[in-house]
């Protein structure tokens, strides 16, 4: 008799435990990876690089066939990711230089901002690119505004891509490592007196990495980069290490907040250039620098997905993987990935032409996964149109919080589609060149000439990507007028049908239209 009240309470305390795990709002961690294509992922057809744990991930949950990223270059989609709204509606987001100022206003709803409101703790790492401070960078002294005031309650970041300066991780807004007797100084106009020539053939052979064009400024690593850099030497990333660091920080996050809800945006590196990685992953594919970065960036994953199952948190959490653009493979460095690319037939952007600056389906049309065990159907494959501005309205709403601020700008709510339901009826994708494409279930509409923009031209990255010389002759033929494919019986964008059926044209026209007398091209809030 004396063991019932002993187990009375025992039960009152496991249903306790169970209504507040029930309660709690799920974690939310999205792996965005850089530069890696729709196919370059076992799940979505690769052959060459292998990737277990996206591929797991995948199998777990719902791997989404349609879904994109908003811009065919990294800046305006990862605007568009944070903000729920277009770039290609603000001047001032295209791709920045390293010490850009911040292009998000501090104050405005951002997808960071709506979850921290609800209780999370927010943590970004990996790549920034959207700028930092207020004006000209003291990378000296204490930034800000930088991501922790968007929103962020913790930020591990480099300030914009490996290929620019500076070199530096910035953490909570304070350079990495800095020595106070070594100050940074930046410049995206001049070198500074000592900077070895890197275009002469004598410096260019001591190069770790040399360049194809463009990244022939500043020397870190024995690696050419855009921009000048001078002093910070002990701030100085390692790129070889990178990718380890960043996945450090990213556990620690999870770690730390495990006892609450948390959202983690780890925004890998990966495979943007330069690809200079680990050794331990050199040779894991056939296509150089290029495939085996794409396997670095797996592991990375995986590290995340295991620090969830070890802190038992893989049940209550959304991971969502995607990329900010398609692939690109000569992207200023010389490490042989459109040669080895074409001996290996591998195709990055799968079925889909174009890639990276291209307004063609793999310039945004990206590797889109979502595993939410209990919400999203396991081993589904889902036709769905998902676009990545509908997240921070997505992200909200699952964490019971009002997506309303991101409604009213570009986001939709497309949750259903987690659990199996609809996704966009139209959605539209934009060049760095601001060139814009509409499309639904079936049709694509292209607004504009050119797959970069108006006036223009496709260059050797992305002329490897747009298939053969007669397909490229098509498309200079095609730009005199407007372009409409029919996506599922053409995928690869092919064969322009837009005299046969113009009222589609007229259609999709008009949405688009309708977009953008909404506000194109308006200055960013000051």
């Amino acid at each position: 008799m004396r063991l019932l009240p002993l187990v009375a309470l025992c039960c009152g305390i496991s249903q306790l435990a169970a209504a507040d795990s029930g309660s709690r709002p799920p974690n939310i961690v999205l792996l965005y990876a850089d530069d890696i294509g729709w196919g370059d992922l076992g799940c979505y057809g690769a052959k060459v690089i292998p990737t277990p744990n996206l591929d797991r991930l995948a199998a777990q949950g719902t791997r989404f066939t349609a879904g994109y990223c908003t811009s065919a270059t990294c800046t305006p989609s990862r605007y568009s990711l944070l903000t729920g709204e277009y770039a290609w509606r603000r001047q001032g987001t295209g791709v920045l230089p390293g010490d850009a100022r911040l292009i998000i206003k501090p104050g405005r709803p951002t997808m960071a901002a709506s979850l921290a409101k609800l209780g999370y703790a927010t943590g970004v790492v990996g790549k920034w690119h959207l700028g930092l401070g207020s004006g000209e960078v003291d990378w000296n002294k204490k930034i800000d505004p930088s991501p922790n005031q968007i929103g962020f309650t913790y930020s591990f970041i480099m300030a914009a891509t490996g290929d620019r300066v500076p070199t530096v991780f910035v953490e909570d807004g304070s350079v990495v490592g800095l020595d106070p007797k070594d100050p940074i100084e930046v410049s995206y106009k001049q070198a500074y007196p000592g900077d070895p020539d890197l275009t002469t053939d004598a410096e260019r052979t001591k190069l770790k990495m040399d360049w194809s064009h463009g990244h022939n400024m500043a020397l870190v690593n024995g690696v050419g980069r855009i921009g000048w850099m001078k002093g910070g030497q002990a701030a100085l990333w390692n790129d070889e290490t990178m990718g380890d660091t960043f996945a450090d920080k990213a556990c620690g996050f999870i770690a730390r907040n495990k006892d609450k809800p948390f959202f983690l945006y780890y925004a890998s590196h990966e495979n943007h250039v330069p690809r200079v990685h680990h050794p331990r992953y050199a040779g894991k594919t056939p296509l150089g620098p290029r495939g085996d970065a794409v396997v670095a960036f797996d592991d990375q994953a995986g590290r995340i997905l295991a620090e969830l199952d070890k802190h038992g948190l893989a049940e209550n959490t959304l991971v969502i993987y995607s990329s900010d653009n398609g692939p690109v493979l000569d992207d200023g460095y010389k490490d042989k990935a459109v040669e080895l690319n074409k001996q290996a037939a591998h195709m990055p952007a799968g079925p889909f032409r174009g890639g990276k600056y291209s307004i063609l389906e793999g310039g945004t049309r990206v590797g889109f996964i979502a595993r939410w065990p209990g919400h999203t159907p396991v081993g589904k494959v889902s036709d769905a149109l998902m676009s990545q501005v509908d997240l921070s309205a997505v992200f909200t709403k699952v964490a019971g919080g009002d997506p309303a601020d991101f409604l009213k700008l570009d986001s939709v709510d497309t949750s259903a589609a987690l659990s199996g339901g609809a996704g966009r009826e139209t959605l539209i994708s934009s060049t760095q060149g601001n060139l814009l494409s509409i499309r639904d279930a079936r049709w694509k509409f292209i607004s504009g000439v050119g797959v970069l923009g108006k006036g223009k031209k496709a260059q050797g990255p992305l002329v490897a990507l747009l298939g053969s010389e007669a397909d490229q002759a098509n498309d200079s033929r095609d730009q005199s007028g407007p372009r409409l494919f029919d996506l599922q019986s053409d995928p690869g964008e092919r064969d322009n049908v837009a005299q046969a059926h113009p009222e589609i044209v007229g259609r999709l026209k008009a949405l688009l239209d309708a977009q953008r007398a909404k506000g194109v091209a308006q200055p960013l809030p000051k």
